[in-house]
């Protein structure tokens, strides 16, 4: 299985930040422009780049679709974006922008019947991302705690035809605080499908230890804070996958 690295681009009010733990109130900003930051991960040899609308995740209101459009029109590589996906009609407008793969998070929980219809429709073009706070799933950019279990909801989101998982560990996003790999590995077990990692990446060391596990199901990883703040060379980084891949 091939191991894809995302640079992680988070929007907020049009400029790229970064939360941590998903506390809107601990927020850096790390460029004007999403486009330049997009573009400087091209030229590192990104070949995938992540996007989370943060202020749609938060109010469902998709005031940075400009911003994304333009990510759109000036990347060269595809691009899966995700948050405040909740209903089919935002779905295809993303889709229709030519984002390559959208994220589907918090209607998992609180709309079940648009993700099925969506996974029936577009469940190639679509992750399921499944953030998950001590094992339970939280929605709304994190500012809810449910009381569903990510691997049971994910056993369920395969029945409607779920084939790509991102796996969020919330008490480690923005932390540099290392991968939950055996919850990531977990997943991937439990559902048989690919899940890609995201959160607590702080150095080559943790993409190196994901890939080595990378055969049970843990297609790729999201890096964002680590890649902001240099502990982490992305171009490095995309190296090793490949070299990973090559063998």
């Amino acid at each position: 299985m091939s191991f894809t690295i995302y640079p992680a681009i988070d929007i907020r009010g049009g400029k790229c930040v970064r939360l941590k733990q998903g506390d809107y109130a601990q927020e850096t900003v790390y460029g004007d422009d999403p486009v330049q930051i997009a573009s400087q991960f091209i030229e590192a040899g990104a070949e995938w780049i992540h996007v989370v609308d943060l202020d749609a995740a938060r109010s469902g209101e998709l005031v940075n679709l400009p911003v994304i459009e333009r990510l759109v029109k000036h990347c060269s590589i595809p691009i899966q974006v995700g948050g405040g996906v909740r209903n089919l009609e935002r779905l295809q407008r993303l889709l229709g922008l030519g984002v390559s793969r959208v994220v589907v998070g918090s209607a998992a929980i609180d709309d079940p019947q648009f993700v099925r219809e969506a996974l029936q429709k577009y469940g190639k073009q679509m992750a399921l991302g499944l953030d998950a706070r001590d094992g339970f799933v939280a929605t709304h950019g994190w500012l809810e705690t449910s009381q569903v279990k990510a691997v049971d909801l994910a056993r369920e989101l395969v029945s409607y035809g779920a084939e790509t998982f991102i796996f969020t560990d919330i008490a480690r996003d923005g932390m540099l605080s290392g991968v939950h790999i055996e919850a990531v590995v977990a997943l991937a077990q439990a559902t048989g499908k690919q899940v890609i990692a995201s959160g607590g990446v702080r150095e080559l060391a943790d993409v190196e230890k994901l890939l080595q596990v990378r055969d049970q199901g843990v297609a790729g990883v999201i890096i964002g804070k680590a890649i902001y703040t240099k502990k982490l060379p992305l171009a490095a980084a995309i190296a090793m996958a490949k070299e990973v891949d090559k063998a």
